[in-house]
């Protein structure tokens, strides 16, 4: 076994499982990505540690915690024939895990040249079912809706509306916010025009940009 294929079983036997990630496919998807393939290779080292890896070509973009993305598609009871959108996905690590679940991802990256990085990487990996799309983490990418699950990449300051209304009936958004103290992670269900929120469980992770909280004004 190579050492990155040993650190992987490590990731999710040490960290993910831990973390009471149950689902089975998500287990398997996170064993079988070689998540070494989406950091720089000078940070290979750390790509299956439990933190946060900072993307240096790209400022305030990060590779956030495996955990996180594993608990956040879990609590979305993600089915096999549902459409996903994945909010700020960086270098597509997240978008890889949700493809292999879902029928059909699209991925949104605010960082041009992330995006275009995120594509070739799912393409030599030979993910066919993630489209990857250049937009903005606020306006996810309405031309693609109704999705069935919208997943944050990332956390936001603010109440994503936008995002919102790219649900479907029944749909399901999960993501952290830190709206207000603490940073925890929430889920968010459509019925008609009613949207209820659900706290699952408190964790932090690094803001995506476009999500950011205005600053208020002291006079």
């Amino acid at each position: 076994m190579s050492s990155f294929a040993a650190a992987r079983q490590h990731m999710v036997d040490g960290q993910i499982r831990t973390s009471d990630v149950t689902d089975t496919r998500i287990l398997a998807a996170m064993l079988s990505l070689p998540r070494e393939a989406f950091v720089p290779e000078s940070q290979r080292p750390l790509a299956y540690l439990d933190l946060d890896i900072a993307l240096a070509d790209a400022p305030g973009r990060y590779l956030v915690k495996p955990v996180i993305i594993a608990r956040l598609l879990q609590a979305v009871d993600l089915r096999e024939s549902e459409r996903v959108l994945v909010v700020g996905c960086a270098s597509g690590y997240s978008a890889a895990v949700a493809a292999k679940v879902a029928a059909e991802v699209v991925a949104t990256e605010s960082d041009p040249a992330l995006a275009a990085q995120a594509k070739a990487t799912l393409a030599e990996l030979g993910i066919t079912n993630v489209r990857v799309e250049h937009a903005a983490a606020a306006d996810g990418f309405p031309a693609g809706a109704p999705y069935d699950v919208i997943v944050f990449d990332g956390a936001t300051e603010v109440e994503p509306e936008a995002l919102y209304r790219q649900l479907g009936e029944s749909g399901r958004l999960a993501g952290v916010f830190v709206t207000t103290p603490p940073s925890r992670a929430m889920l968010v269900t459509r019925a008609q025009d009613d949207f209820g929120h659900r706290v699952l469980f408190n964790i932090a992770a690094p803001v995506l940009p476009g999500l950011e909280r205005r600053p208020e004004f002291v006079f």
